[in-house]
């Protein structure tokens, strides 16, 4: 069945769909970047010092006084956070009683300020921070800091957990429910608890909160984009791609700006949840995926939605719309529906390989991308402002991509992106002592990751079926998950050197971008709906000459999935799908349709 083909009758895209990717599409990417990094902030670690319950009187108007006198220096030569002087601070108080302003500002470089001899101990009575940047923070209210900064790491760990938890679970709902039930119980779930951890009471209600949002954040962007890319016609997947990418970008902008007006963290909490709840507005104009609801055999939903898709559109349908639709769909009566679970996706020889394939892709562009926005302030400097550059250099990569992805295709522009991204990431390691140039490869390779981020969910949605698509999706971002559950730990393993989380994610990058060339190109192909089809799109040319050495297996394979071509019918589809599109590759389909008439 080729549901292309009917929705070129209704309209591939006209002011139906504009209107659901505007209204729908576009704001659904705010609550996946609001929540996804808001924690950076809500539990941002300002600089911080020993607490000397002595000198507190002096702590206002002389902190520096009280920092020569109670904190020891580093090696940098820049105050300690977890270290102080071992001193009778009773007597010293004593002493400073009886100076004037004058000379307690003359005694910072007197003899009584000579310290270096001193013992140093951890800090005894809690810690001072610094509310120049952020008023309050999580982990200023309960002391996350110095043997205990290890929770906030934790925290992001859980957080990426609970997304690896929500994304299985997702993957079914929504291919047993639909994509738009799905996407408004996500959205709920994940609103309420995020708005409930702004009452939190303490690090461990909080934390689970911040894991129930944790939940649905991966996930919550998943239901609108693979609905829009079902909606509209092979010709426009780019767009809708392109469009989702730029919101999610804007998204991280405007979390910035968010976050520089809002800086204590029980009111930013509510900032970027409460707002969300206007998404239910359009609850009722999100239409179900008709090309779902064919796949799981409910036609007569999908021909309702398909007349209203074309009288939106300004194309008349004749009465007898819903019997040509099953003549077209070659669907005699209503069918049962049919569930698919994940063991489907590794079936075939050709599907188990580019679930594999797109798993190792998806795992290296999460944990890279999460991982460098997770990096930001660890580049020093205003930690808002490399957040808000590192959202904003993502935007002029997408006016790149647009024409690119359409006139080149998406493999190579995949393996090109991911390249770039992960030598500017590995250069770091030669220049970690130049700030300016570091600042520099970090954009290069958010650049790079985000276009490879661009391309890898649109490749995807194209080479899994209908009936599988957000199962298949959603398999390979659960698998992928374990890559934010990884990276925090690594960029907190960075703190002793710097660029080491860098040169991991590099290397990933790179070892990802190898990979992608082993895919198909899907530039200009209808989408494959069943299984069956999703098997005879075959892997590149690279794999595509091995189909001599396994007749035996491809025959028996054939026979599982219930196909029954003839040689040369099936060189022709190998020939029809090709593998990307260039004229070298012709002469590597015509190879293949030779060896297999000799099967």
């Amino acid at each position: 069945m080729d549901f292309d083909e009917v929705l070129k009758e209704v309209g591939a895209f006209g002011l139906y769909q504009k209107i659901i990717i505007c209204s729908v599409l576009l704001p659904a990417a705010l609550p996946c970047a609001f929540h996804a990094y808001s924690q950076l902030f809500i539990a941002a670690t300002p600089q911080h010092w020993c607490r000397i319950p002595e000198l507190e009187p002096w702590t206002q108007d002389y902190i520096q006084l009280v920092k020569n006198l109670s904190i020891p220096r580093d090696k940098r030569g820049e105050f300690a956070q977890c270290s102080m002087f071992a001193r009778n601070y009773s007597e010293m108080v004593r002493y400073l009683e009886y100076r004037t302003p004058y000379e307690l500002q003359r005694e910072q470089s007197a003899k009584l300020l000579r310290l270096d001899q001193e013992a140093v101990v951890a800090c005894q009575h809690g810690w001072h921070y610094d509310k120049s940047m952020y008023p309050s923070t999580v982990v200023q209210e309960w002391n996350l800091v110095c043997d205990r900064s290890y929770y906030v790491t934790l925290a992001l760990v859980l957080f990426g957990l609970g997304g690896l938890i929500g994304n299985y679970v997702f993957g079914y709902l929504v291919d047993l429910w639909g994509r738009r039930p799905s996407f408004y119980a996500y959205l709920l779930l994940e609103i309420v608890a995020c708005a409930a951890s702004a009452f939190a009471w303490n690090y461990y209600s909080w934390l689970g909160l911040r894991f129930i949002v944790g939940l649905t954040v991966p996930a919550i962007l998943a239901s609108p984009y693979v609905l829009a890319i079902e909606l509209v016609g092979p010709e426009r997947r780019v767009f809708c791609t392109i469009v989702s990418n730029i919101a999610y970008s804007l998204g991280l902008v405007l979390l910035a700006g968010v976050v520089y007006l809002v800086r204590d963290w029980r009111y930013l909490t509510l900032a970027v949840s409460l707002p969300l709840l206007m998404l239910f507005s359009c609850f009722f104009v999100l239409p179900e995926s008709p090309r779902w609801l064919i796949a799981v055999g409910q036609p007569k939903r999908a021909a309702r939605i398909l007349k209203v898709m074309a009288r939106v559109n300004g194309v008349h349908v004749t009465r007898d719309f819903m019997e040509c639709l099953y003549e077209r769909l070659h669907i005699k009566q209503p069918l049962e529906t049919v569930h698919y679970g994940i063991l489907d996706l590794f079936r075939g020889t050709n599907m188990r390989r580019k679930t594999l394939i797109v798993t190792l892709i998806w795992f290296a562009n999460t944990s890279v991308y999460v991982g460098l926005s997770y990096y930001a302030p660890a580049l020093g400097g205003d930690e808002i402002w490399n957040f808000f550059l590192a959202g904003a250099v993502e935007l002029p990569t997408y006016l790149l991509l647009w024409p690119g992805l359409s006139y080149f295709g998406r493999r190579w522009i995949l393996f090109i992106s991911m390249l770039v991204g992960g030598v500017a990431c590995v250069a770091t390691l030669l220049y970690q002592e130049q700030a300016d140039v570091m600042l520099l490869l970090y954009c290069i390779g958010k650049m790079g990751i985000s276009s490879a981020f661009v391309v890898l969910p649109l490749l995807a949605s194209e080479l899994y079926p209908t009936v599988v698509r957000g199962l298949g999706m959603s398999f390979s971002s659960v698998v992928a998950m374990t890559g934010p559950i990884i990276i925090p730990i690594i960029n907190h393993m960075g703190q002793q050197m710097l660029v080491l989380p860098l040169i991991v994610m590099g290397a990933l990058l790179i070892v990802g971008g190898f990979a992608s060339l082993f895919l198909p190109e899907t530039r200009g192909k209808n989408l494959p709906q069943t299984l069956e089809e999703g098997e005879a799109v075959p892997l590149s040319f690279l794999l595509c000459c091995c189909v001599e050495n396994e007749p035996k297996n491809r025959q028996s394979q054939n026979k599982r999935l219930g196909r029954n071509r003839q040689p040369e019918e099936a060189a022709n589809v190998y020939h029809r799908v090709g593998v990307g599109g260039p004229a070298a590759c012709k002469i590597v389909c015509s190879i293949c349709k030779k060896e297999m008439r000799t099967l």
